[in-house]
C-alpha cells in the first residue's frame, strides 16, 4: 500500500508543482478600490466543507487551525495579525486598540487606548471592563495557553493556582472613563504583542460565563457572527448587524452575506461537490490519488502554499513503553519519513523533518539525530539501531494503541506507525476517532493515550511557539482536555533555558535563536515526540470563488473572497 500511495503522491506532486508558480502569480484585488469591489461582488452565500467540526467554538478554548481561521472574521483582540496576503499576514496591527503602544522604560508596562464606537454583536458597547474581564476569563476557563502565553501578566501565578477566583490583581487595570487598559508584566516579553493577536486573547462582553461555551456562539465584534453551530451538521455564519469597519487591516468588511460550513462530507465527496459547484472550498487535504486530476483539469482552482507546521507523533512519557527514552528514540530511528511524505501527497506537498522547529523558521538549524547517516538532513531509517534500542529497553511485546483522526490522511499515517511498531516487536493497533474530539482526547491524561498522530501549526512566528508551548512543564495539565504538552514531558533544566532564550530575544534575537536551536536538539535527544514531515497547504476552491488571499499566519482569508 505504501508504494502505491507514494507513486500516486509523486505523480500528483509533479502535476501540482506548476501550481506553486500559479499561486505565486495570482494577484489579489486586496489593494484595489474596495468600494468598487464591494459594489461589484458583495453578497451571496459561500459554502465550506470539512470531514468534521473542530470542537468548541469558544475562542478562548478552541486551539485548532480550522476554527482559528473562522475566528478571524467573527472575533477581535486588542491587536491582530493583518488580514493580508502571504508574509504580510505576519504583520501585527491595532484592532480594538487605536495603536500599538510603546512599553514603559522598564519594558513591563503597556497602556492601550480603545477605539470608540465599537459594539458587540448583542448591541453592547465595548468598554475597558470587557477587556479586563476577558483576560480574567482566559484563566477561569483554563485556556490551553493560559500557562504559557499569559502567565507573564502580574497576578497570573495566583490565577493558575486558583482559576475560579482569578482577578489578575496588579496585572491589568481598566479605565472606562479614559478608555484605556494597562498591562503590567512580570518581566519584559518580546512576544507580548503576538500573544495578544491570537484568538485566545479575544475580547468578549464582561458578563460572558466563565465556562466553555461549547456549541453556543459568544457575542463578538467581528464583521460576522456565528448564527448557529451543530458539530454534526453545519455552522452558519452571517453578517454582524452591529459591525462598522474600523480597520481594513485588522477586521475588513467581508464579501459574502452568509457562509455555511458543512461537516460530515468525506474528502472525496467534498472534491466532487466543489467540481459541481455545490461547495466552494474544503478544509481537508485532498487524497493523493485525486491530485493528478486536480493538477490537470482544475489548476486554476488549486492554491498551494507552504506552512510553518509539522505532523508529529507525541509519545506519552508517563506511560509504558514510552516512559523509556530508548523506546522513544527507537521509534524516531525506525520511521521512514520519505514513505510518510508519499502518504501525504509527495515531495512537493511535504518534506521530511526530524526536529521540532520547521525549516526556514526562527531558531531552525538543520540537524537530524535519528537517521541512517546523522547529519544536517534526514536520509533513511535505521531499523537496526531502532531494534537494538527496543531490545535494550526490554519492552518488546507490550500492547500499544495509536490514536489517529478519522480522516484519510491521518488514518493512513496511523496505520503506518502501527506497522512500524509491529516491526519493532510491539503488539500494536490503531484507533481512529472523530477529528471533532481527537485533539482534546489525546491531551487528557485520563484517556491514557500512549501515542497519537497530531499536527502543530504555529500560532505566531517564534521558536517558543513550538518548543515552549508543546514541551514546557507549564503546558502539561493532567486530567485536562487543554494540556497541549501531549507527551506530558517536563524537563526543568530545559524550562530554565527556554525562559532565558525568551528574555534574550528582547535585545538579541539572533543570539536567542542560536539558543533555541540548541534547545531543539536537547529535546530531540530525549525524544518526547517523533517529527514526521512539514506540510504545504492545498486549497481547492470552486470556480465561483474570486480574490483568493492566503495569509501565512491564518491561511485563507475567508471573508475577503467573493462568490460569483
Amino acid at each position: 500500500m505504501t508504494n502505491r500511495l507514494s507513486f500516486a503522491g509523486r505523480t500528483g506532486a509533479l502535476l501540482i508543482a506548476g501550481l506553486l508558480a500559479h499561486s505565486a502569480l495570482c494577484g489579489s484585488a486586496y489593494a484595489e478600490d474596495r468600494a468598487a469591489l464591494m459594489e461589484a461582488h458583495r453578497g451571496g452565500t459561500m459554502t465550506l466543507s470539512a470531514v468534521s467540526a473542530a470542537g468548541t467554538i469558544d475562542p478562548m478554548i478552541n486551539y485548532t487551525a480550522q476554527f482559528w481561521q473562522v475566528f478571524q472574521l467573527t472575533y477581535d483582540g486588542l491587536l491582530k495579525f493583518k488580514q493580508a496576503d502571504r508574509k504580510e499576514g505576519f504583520e501585527i496591527v491595532p484592532d480594538l486598540a487605536e495603536a500599538l503602544p510603546k512599553p514603559s522604560e522598564d519594558g513591563k508596562t503597556y497602556v492601550f487606548t480603545l477605539r470608540k464606537g465599537i459594539k458587540f454583536s448583542n448591541g453592547r458597547a465595548l468598554t475597558a471592563a470587557d477587556v479586563v474581564a476577558s483576560f480574567q476569563r482566559i484563566f477561569k476557563v483554563n485556556s490551553p495557553t493560559s500557562g504559557s502565553f499569559y502567565n507573564n501578566i502580574v497576578g497570573a501565578d495566583a490565577c493558575i493556582k486558583d482559576s475560579a477566583s482569578c482577578t489578575l490583581e496588579g496585572g491589568i487595570e481598566g479605565d472606562d472613563a479614559a478608555g484605556t487598559v494597562t498591562f503590567h508584566l512580570v518581566e519584559p516579553d518580546s512576544e507580548f504583542f503576538d500573544k495578544l493577536a491570537v484568538p485566545h486573547a479575544t475580547i468578549l462582553p464582561a458578563d460572558t460565563p466563565a465556562k466553555d461555551a461549547g456549541t453556543e456562539a459568544l457575542p463578538g465584534t467581528g464583521a460576522y457572527v456565528i448564527a448557529s453551530y451543530d458539530p454534526n451538521d453545519k455552522m452558519v455564519i452571517k453578517r454582524n448587524p452591529e459591525f462598522k469597519e474600523w480597520s481594513v487591516d485588522a477586521q475588513p468588511d467581508g464579501y459574502p452575506d452568509e457562509i455555511v460550513y458543512r461537516f460530515g462530507m468525506t474528502e472525496e465527496a467534498s472534491i466532487n461537490a466543489i467540481q459541481n459547484g455545490q461547495v466552494d472550498w474544503m478544509f481537508d487535504t485532498p487524497p493523493a490519488d485525486r491530485l493528478q486530476e486536480l493538477g490537470t483539469k482544475y489548476a486554476n482552482q488549486v492554491h498551494v502554499n507552504p506552512l510553518a507546521a509539522f505532523w508529529y507523533v507525541p509519545m506519552n512519557t508517563n506511560l509504558a513503553p514510552f516512559d523509556n527514552v530508548k523506546v522513544r528514540q527507537a521509534l524516531n530511528y525506525a520511521v521512514d519519513r520519505d514513505a510518510l511524505v508519499g502518504l501525504f501527497g509527495g515531495d512537493v506537498l511535504a518534506q521530511p523533518v526530524c526536529q521540532i522547529l520547521p525549516p526556514d523558521f526562527p531558531g531552525h538549524v538543520d540537524n537530524c539525530l535519528y537517521t541512517e547517516d546523522p547529519g544536517p538532513e534526514w536520509s533513511a531509517p535505521d531499523m537496526e539501531k531502532a531494534k537494538a534500542l527496543v531490545e535494550e529497553s526490554g519492552t518488546a511485546g507490550q500492547k500499544v494503541t495509536v490514536i489517529a483522526e478519522d480522516n484519510a490522511t491521518s488514518r493512513a499515517i496511523g496505520t503506518y506507525i502501527q506497522s512500524v511498531l509491529g516491526d519493532l516487536g510491539y503488539d500494536a493497533s490503531v484507533k481512529a476517532i472523530s477529528p471533532n474530539i481527537q485533539f482534546t482526547y489525546i491531551q487528557n491524561t485520563d484517556n491514557k493515550v500512549q501515542l497519537s498522530v497530531s499536527q502543530w501549526y504555529m500560532d505566531y512566528p517564534a521558536a517558543s511557539n513550538f518548543l515552549n508551548v508543546l514541551l514546557s512543564c507549564a503546558s502539561f495539565t493532567p486530567g485536562s482536555d487543554a494540556s497541549i504538552n501531549i507527551a506530558g514531558y517536563c524537563n526543568n533544566d530545559l524550562d530554565v533555558k527556554m525562559k532565558a532564550a525568551m528574555a534574550q530575544s528582547i535585545t538579541d534575537p539572533d543570539g536567542a535563536n542560536a539558543e533555541w536551536a540548541k534547545i531543539d536538539t536537547a529535546f530531540m535527544e530525549q525524544a518526547p515526540l517523533a517529527p514526521l514531515f512539514t506540510p504545504k497547504n492545498v486549497d481547492f476552491t470552486s470556480s465561483r470563488v474570486g480574490n483568493f488571499i492566503f495569509s501565512n499566519q491564518f491561511r485563507w482569508v475567508i471573508s475577503q473572497s467573493w462568490v460569483k
